[in-house]
């Protein structure tokens, strides 16, 4: 959980980063201790913010997320408005963080921004003329199947592009964490897999930039991501540009503040 403030929808103040409960209740606690610390007894105007996993149509609770499942169903926007008694705009974690480094991160000069993440789990977003795109539900890139048979990788869990290339998922097959495995024969192979999965989401989005966040990014080397995407990206006459995120573990609050500065404007 990362919490921070804005006075003037320009700036953040220094974010409180926390552990995320599984417990639903817990977490919400916890949320309204640390956001009532950070506010200091000033009225809340609206809040924005993001969350692992797809949302209802009316963006008031999780319809799904691996990673959250005490989560799914709760009316986390309506307890938020409640306690704060103010509006609430919720989104996509991921598409916060691709929000954020559209505007202040890597993909500031372009207008057409892929932002995938590569951590725990595995999510993107498709960013156009500096908002989230439209969508029916959300953008999930880590759910596109990119080896029917598993002929790739027989010992992964599924044919899913996060089943091969999620912190979670390296986790399942090995028994250590990313950072734990230090093998470059392993990395090159998971930038294969990731190459295929870019490949997919290139031809599908076609952006000008495609930015790669999340922590196994520290990890995994993006000259030889480009050098892989190079030898099976081929209906393009060239590749968009790959970056590497630049706001860290706080992408998703600079996204959060132009979120709501974009939800504050259009209501």
């Amino acid at each position: 959980m990362r919490l921070a403030v804005s006075y003037d929808l320009q700036s953040i103040s220094e974010p409180k980063i926390l552990d995320t409960p599984q417990n639903y209740e817990d977490g919400i606690a916890i949320f309204k201790k640390t956001a009532g610390e950070l506010i200091g007894g000033q009225k809340v105007e609206a809040i924005a913010g993001g969350i692992a996993g797809p949302f209802d149509e009316k963006k008031r609770s999780l319809v799904g997320s691996p990673n959250l499942k005490d989560w799914i169903g709760k009316p986390f926007k309506q307890s938020l408005e409640k306690i704060f008694a103010a509006p609430v705009f919720i989104e996509n974690d991921t598409a916060m963080v691709g929000l954020g480094e559209a505007h202040f991160g890597a993909g500031r000069e372009y207008k057409i921004v892929a932002y995938l993440t590569l951590s725990t789990g595995m999510g993107g977003c498709r960013i156009v003329e500096g908002k989230i795109d439209e969508k029916t539900i959300g953008f999930e890139p880590g759910h596109q199947i990119i080896d029917a048979d598993k002929t790739l990788c027989p010992e992964c869990e599924g044919p899913y592009l996060g089943n091969y290339i999620s912190g979670k998922a390296i986790f399942k097959r090995t028994g250590k964490k990313p950072e734990e495995i230090d093998d470059p024969d392993f990395w090159r192979r998971l930038t294969v897999f990731l190459a295929y999965g870019l490949n997919n989401t290139i031809v599908h989005w076609s952006p000008e930039v495609v930015i790669l966040g999340g922590s196994l990014m520290n990890k995994i080397e993006i000259e030889l991501v480009r050098e892989e995407l190079s030898k099976i990206l081929k209906i393009f006459p060239e590749m968009p540009m790959l970056k590497k995120a630049e706001l860290g573990d706080i992408g998703g609050l600079w996204g959060a503040m132009v979120f709501l500065k974009q939800r504050l404007t259009n209501a």
